[in-house]
């Protein structure tokens, strides 16, 4: 059954506007049934992904986005991220849950991260997931609590795992904001970046944590590591920062560009992307020094991006799908 509706923008051409360089797509944009946001999107080929959304919203598709398939979780909770370790094993996190797979996404389980009565102060939500090798894994997102009817962060939240995600313990770490996305390098390099332009490393699988100064205090949604030195952090403001070290130093890169960034992903060395707000979707051929904007054809956010060197895939908002040519 096919649940998208596919439309093709060609952008075939490049134009200046105040100064600023659009660059050429193309970009073929289709839109799934659902009225909620796509916020994750995930492949483990070129054939076969994952896009996942509000109110455990989750479709797969096994023809390169040709046809998207509706999986029911029976949940309603948001679904964050999608991450697979490998083209059998898959995590996904939702609230205070996670889904796991061991057989490409043909059944999904759900787990608890946190035993219930564990955390005294608050409701735990999870935002970001990953896994070095096949034991060891983190988890990490906030604690928050309604305080004269609003949603307020109380505390950071950093989940690890030596066994698969049988069992997980906390680890405290030098931060109290909501901490929204994680990256591994390796089985022992990872970076966390958060709230307040918080970014924390640990060189030790996530035993222990040190904070790193990013320059900035707006929110940092996502970072992006090559290897143990270059990494690329983006945010609030169309903030984005790298550096060549493994953060011992965070340049911010000049830009005329304003809107917020939600994702970074690099499919290489030397080329990224960076996608967000009002359908802005930014490239970079030279290890992030200078970006450039691609023409995406719409102006609804966008959450998630996964890119590769022949292929790459963005989703945002009320199903909406981008897939990069």
């Amino acid at each position: 059954m096919k649940f998208c509706i596919t439309y093709i923008k060609f952008v075939l051409f490049a134009v200046f506007i105040s100064g600023t360089v659009i660059g050429q797509g193309p970009w073929k944009t289709s839109r799934c049934e659902t009225e909620g946001d796509l916020v994750a999107v995930y492949f483990t080929s070129a054939e076969k992904g994952w896009i996942a959304g509000d109110s455990g919203y989750l479709a797969s598709t096994t023809d390169g986005g040709k046809n998207w398939i509706k999986y029911d979780l029976k949940t309603g909770e948001d679904i964050n991220e999608i991450y697979f370790r490998n083209s059998d094993n898959g995590y996904l996190v939702a609230g205070r849950k996670m889904f796991i797979t061991a057989d490409s996404g043909r059944t999904w389980t759900d787990t608890q991260l946190i035993k219930p009565g564990e955390i005294k102060n608050g409701t735990p939500e999870f935002l970001s997931i990953r896994f070095s090798d096949r034991r060891r894994g983190l988890a990490v997102g906030s604690i928050w609590r309604k305080v004269r009817n609003e949603e307020v962060v109380v505390d950071s939240l950093v989940m690890r795992t030596e066994d698969g995600g049988e069992s997980w313990q906390r680890t405290i770490v030098p931060a109290k904001g909501e901490l929204y996305h994680l990256d591994y390098n390796g089985s022992s390099h990872a970076w966390i970046v958060g709230d307040h332009g918080v970014i924390l490393k640990t060189t030790d699988s996530g035993k222990s944590w040190t904070k790193q100064a990013s320059g900035v205090t707006q929110p940092l949604f996502n970072v992006d590591f090559r290897d143990d030195d270059e990494g690329y952090a983006v945010g609030k403001g169309g903030i984005i920062l790298r550096t060549e070290n493994g953060g011992l130093v965070w340049e911010r890169v000049n830009h005329s560009f304003r809107d917020t960034l939600m994702r970074v992903d690099f499919a290489d060395d030397k080329n990224g992307w960076a996608a967000g707000h009002n359908g802005v979707i930014l490239r970079s051929s030279d290890k992030g020094r200078t970006w450039v904007r691609q023409e995406s054809g719409t102006t609804e956010h966008l959450y998630g991006l996964f890119m590769m060197k022949r292929f790459g895939w963005a989703v945002g908002q009320k199903g909406l799908l981008l897939e990069h040519l």
